[in-house]
């Protein structure tokens, strides 16, 4: 199983994960436009902003579900689904962020936990090592977030639902960005583990 998925990682390249992937990405300007519209002096876009989220959503569970169920497991693959998941949280809290709907501490928090793992990226790559794999820890942590940012993009506005979710939307948030650290803790110390092995080794 081990070499044989090592082969297709190899191999494909253009699956269908990896086309969903590729979909994902391009929806991301899509995205950020819709949700900054109304700073341009554009119509109030969010219900659609909304499902090119929801869909992002929908596509990040089938690629990684499609690619483990076909054996489709592809080193691109494996590029493109956090460079997605990254981006959308990206452009989600410069949108989110422009229109005053979350505070610049809380953006600046996740910012600087994307900014640690540039710099452990970096140097696993000055020891001969690719970037770290996405854990569970991870992808729970952006599951989070995902959930957040729409509901709190929905709590713009008055009335029960926008309460709702601006209550539902914060509680994510809050584990969203906790699990996002802590993983991002377990990224540095698997990397410190590394270099102290090569130190020894040399």
């Amino acid at each position: 199983m081990e070499v044989q998925e090592t082969r297709v990682q190899t191999d494909r390249v253009l699956t269908i994960p990896n086309i969903l992937s590729m979909a994902r990405l391009v929806g991301v300007p899509l995205f950020l436009w819709l949700i900054l519209r109304p700073e341009f002096g554009g119509p109030k876009s969010d219900g659609w902003a909304l499902l090119v989220l929801a869909l992002s959503g929908v596509s990040d569970y089938l690629d990684g579900k499609l690619a483990r169920r076909w054996n489709q497991i592809s080193s691109l693959g494996r590029i493109l689904d956090p460079a997605a998941d990254r981006l959308y949280i990206l452009s989600t809290l410069v949108g989110l962020t422009w229109r005053e709907i979350l505070p610049l501490w809380l953006t600046a928090v996740l910012l600087l936990r994307e900014l640690v793992l540039l710099v452990m990226v970096w140097i696993l790559r000055r020891h001969g090592y690719p970037p770290p794999q996405v854990n569970f820890l991870g992808k729970a942590a952006t599951f989070n977030l995902m959930y957040a940012f729409p509901l709190l993009l929905l709590s713009d506005g008055s009335g029960w639902i926008h309460t709702l979710a601006a209550i539902f939307g914060w509680a994510f948030a809050g584990w969203g960005t906790t699990l996002y650290w802590w993983a991002g803790i377990l990224y540095v110390v698997q990397v410190r583990r590394l270099v102290k092995a090569d130190a020894k080794a040399d």
